[in-house]
C-alpha cells in the first residue's frame, strides 16, 4: 500500500508528458510550390489559393526568404529544399551552421517549418558525380546544426531520391537498390533510422503509364477505385493502384539493403503527380483523375498493402503550372492551377476542410528564385515495371559484392566513396556510418 502514491505520482507524470502527435487522416496530404516561371502570382497569394484546397503542408525547393515569410502565421507546414548548389558548402559543419543561421532561424517561431530536404533527386540526377559525395555529410553537417540550434525536436532533416535509385521494381518484393548506390544509401539509411527522419521518394505512375501505355492499365496507374488490381506474385499482396506498389518497391528495397534500418525508416512520397497537356496519356481529364484519387486515398488515413498500419504520406505536384521548366511540354503543366490562380481543371474529388497542422515551427532562407525542381521525364526509373535506364549504367562500382557477411546488400564500401569526416567500421551484421558527435 505503501507504493501507491508512488504509482498515482507516476501515472500523472505520464499524462503530463507532451504526447507525440497523431496524424489524422486529413493532414498527411500536402502540395509541392515550385516557382520555375516568370508569371507566377506573389507567394503572399499562394496560402489562400491552398486554403481553397484543404492543404496545409507545401514542400518548397529553396528557402527563398519572400516566399517562407507568406507562411508566417498562416499554420501551414513547411518542407523547404537546401537547393543542390548549396550542398559543398553545407557539407561542413561550419557551412551548415551558417545555412541554419541564416535560413531557418531568423522567421522562428512564426512559420512553421517540420522538414529539410537537402538537394532534390541528387543520386540520379544530372550532377550526380560531383554531388553524390556531399551529400550524405550535408545531411550531417546540417542534423547536427539544427540540434545545436535547439531546433532538434522541430525540424528533421532527409533528402528526396526518384524511383531511379532502384535496380528493379517489379514486382515489388524483388525491388532492390542499384549497386553502385549501395556505399552512398546504406549509410544514408542508417541516418535515417537515427535522426527518425523519413525516406523520400519522387513517384510517378504516369512515367510508367507514358512508357508503355499497351502494357500498363491506365486505371491502375490512375488509381482509379474501380480497378480490379495486380496480385503481387512474390507476397500474395494485392494492388488496386500503382502508387502504393511504387512505395511497397522502395520499402522492400530498402529492407534488403538495410534490414535494421527497415525496421525505423518511414517512406513518404514527396513528389507524385499527373500532366495535363501535350504528351501520352497527359490530359486535363487523367490530371484530375489522378490528383484527385491521390486526395482520396490520403485521405482515407490507410498504408500500402506491405505496411498497411502506416498511413500514407504525400506531397503531390505540383501548385502551379511553371512556364519555365525545361523538357518536354508536360514538364509545364503539372500544375492543379494556372498561374493567374485558376484551377487547370476541375478535381474529381475534394479533401474535407481539414488539412491542416498543430504543431509550431519556423524557418526562412536567402536562396534561390525558384530552382528547377526536375523529376525527370520517365528515363530515370519511375516506371512500377521497368528497370531505370540509370540501374542499367555502369558507374564504377557494379563490381561490388552482392552480401558481405550478414543480410545486408550494403557489401564492404569501396575506398574513395565518402569524405574524411566519416568512417566505416564492421558492427555485428550491420555496415553502420560511424559520426562524431551524431546526435
Amino acid at each position: 500500500m505503501a507504493a501507491y502514491p508512488h504509482l498515482l505520482l507516476v501515472l500523472l507524470l505520464l499524462l503530463l508528458l507532451p504526447s507525440k502527435p497523431k496524424a489524422t487522416s486529413s493532414a498527411l496530404l500536402g502540395i509541392s510550390y515550385g516557382r520555375v516561371g516568370n508569371n507566377l502570382p506573389p507567394a503572399i497569394s499562394v496560402p489562400q489559393i491552398l486554403a481553397s484546397l484543404g492543404v496545409g503542408r507545401v514542400r518548397l525547393y529553396d528557402a527563398d526568404a519572400t516566399t517562407v515569410r507568406a507562411f508566417a502565421n498562416t499554420g501551414i507546414e513547411l518542407v523547404v529544399g537546401v537547393p543542390d548548389e548549396c550542398l559543398a558548402a553545407v557539407s561542413t559543419p561550419a557551412g551548415a551552421a551558417d545555412w541554419v543561421r541564416s535560413n531557418i532561424q531568423p522567421a522562428l517561431p512564426a512559420t512553421k517549418i517540420a522538414l529539410l530536404t537537402v538537394g532534390n533527386e541528387v543520386l540520379t540526377g544530372a550532377n550526380s558525380s560531383s554531388l553524390s559525395r556531399y551529400l550524405l555529410p550535408a545531411m550531417q553537417c546540417l542534423h547536427d546544426a539544427i540540434a545545436q540550434a535547439g531546433l532538434g525536436k522541430q525540424v528533421a532533416v532527409t533528402t528526396a531520391h526518384n524511383l531511379g535509385v532502384l535496380a528493379t521494381s517489379y514486382p515489388p518484393s524483388s525491388a532492390y537498390f542499384r549497386k553502385d548506390l549501395l556505399p552512398v544509401l546504406c549509410p544514408i539509411l542508417d541516418f535515417h533510422a537515427r535522426a527518425g527522419s523519413p525516406f523520400l521518394v519522387n513517384a510517378y505512375p504516369y512515367f510508367a503509364y507514358a512508357g508503355d501505355p499497351a502494357g500498363v492499365e491506365l486505371d491502375y496507374a490512375l488509381l482509379q477505385p474501380g480497378y480490379a488490381g495486380v496480385a503481387e506474385p512474390g507476397t500474395g499482396l494485392h494492388y488496386n493502384n500503382m502508387l502504393g506498389a511504387q512505395v511497397d518497391a522502395m520499402y522492400h528495397a530498402i529492407a534488403a539493403a538495410n534490414s535494421a534500418a527497415a525496421r525505423a525508416v518511414e517512406v513518404w512520397v514527396s513528389e507524385t503527380g499527373w500532366p495535363s497537356a501535350n504528351e501520352t496519356g497527359a490530359t486535363p481529364q487523367n490530371a484530375a483523375r489522378y490528383n484527385g484519387n491521390v486526395m482520396r486515398l490520403v485521405a482515407q488515413g490507410k498504408g500500402t498493402p506491405l505496411r498497411p498500419a502506416v498511413p500514407l504520406r504525400v506531397y503531390m505536384f505540383a501548385l502551379f503550372n511553371e512556364n519555365m521548366k525545361p523538357g518536354p511540354t508536360s514538364e509545364r503543366n503539372y500544375g492543379l492551377f494556372k498561374p493567374d490562380g485558376t484551377p487547370a481543371y476541375e478535381l474529381s474529388y475534394r479533401l474535407p476542410q481539414d488539412n491542416t497542422t498543430s504543431s509550431s515551427g519556423g524557418g526562412g532562407g536567402i536562396y534561390g528564385t525558384g530552382v528547377y525542381n526536375g523529376h525527370g521525364d520517365g528515363s530515370g526509373g519511375g516506371g512500377y515495371y521497368s528497370i531505370s535506364a540509370a540501374g542499367k549504367a555502369a558507374m564504377g562500382l557494379v563490381d561490388m559484392v552482392d552480401t558481405c557477411s550478414c543480410d545486408s546488400m550494403c557489401g564492404c564500401p569501396a575506398d574513395g566513396i565518402v569524405t574524411e569526416q566519416i568512417k566505416w567500421c564492421l558492427d555485428g551484421s550491420l555496415w553502420l556510418l560511424m559520426v562524431s558527435e551524431f546526435r
